[in-house]
């Protein structure tokens, strides 16, 4: 039969409406788990043990399991328990949660590596342990790792593919859904593809940016 790209343009619309849910997932579920990773790295590190004990079990399960599975039991398994989430919502907790547990683990890191002198210097003038760490050793511990988050921002754009699979209608949904009508999968795979290209290029722009003036105020 050959290949035939001039179906696509007859789906643009569907495509471009999966590029905006792509878009919209990638934006929230990273900002969940940017401030989630801050907030996980504190309790790791400060939290009661009453806190860190149960944080662990959490860290472990989300590291230690698919992404894939952690979304079915968010979107699927909470439905048993009472808990019936939009499937936008459940996909943004799931890959929120997923990628604030690693972003967690790059903070705690970098918070450890602040000099301890900061902590001591703000303690001698004046604030409380809680605001030392929010306005001295956390903002030096998040310049510190943007590189690395922001790659783990870049795999998260990715993995949101994943969200199609509850019924999310991002990019890949699009183009199935496409393929289902036309029986034209290479075509709009490879148009799929193209797109997450795109919108990859420019997520890495962005983050190059925050990066430069991250250093830029060092």
């Amino acid at each position: 039969m050959g290949l035939d790209f001039s179906v696509v343009p007859s789906y643009a619309d569907a495509l471009f409406l999966g590029v905006l849910w792509t878009i919209a997932i990638t934006i929230v579920s990273a900002l969940l788990s940017f401030f989630g990773g801050i907030l996980f790295a504190v309790i790791a590190l400060y939290g009661p043990w009453m806190i860190r004990l149960p944080f662990r079990f959490f860290a472990w399960l989300f590291m230690g399991t698919p992404l894939l599975l952690q979304l079915f039991l968010i979107y699927f398994g909470l439905v048993e328990l009472g808990i019936d989430l939009p499937a936008f919502v459940a996909g943004v907790i799931g890959l929120g949660l997923h990628f604030a547990v690693y972003n967690s683990e790059l903070i705690q890191t970098a918070i450890l590596a602040v000099d301890k002198g900061q902590m001591e210097a703000a303690r001698t003038l004046g604030l409380s342990r809680t605001q030392a760490l929010i306005r001295v050793v956390i903002p030096q511990a998040v310049r510190d790792v943007i590189p690395p988050i922001g790659n783990n921002m870049i795999a998260l754009l990715k993995d949101s593919a994943l969200v199609s699979v509850i019924g999310v209608s991002e990019l890949t949904l699009s183009a199935q859904l496409a393929i289902g009508r036309t029986y034209r999968p290479f075509e709009f795979y490879a148009a799929a593809a193209v797109l997450y290209y795109i919108i990859n290029l420019g997520m890495e722009a962005v983050l190059r940016r925050i990066e430069r003036r991250t250093q830029l105020s060092r």
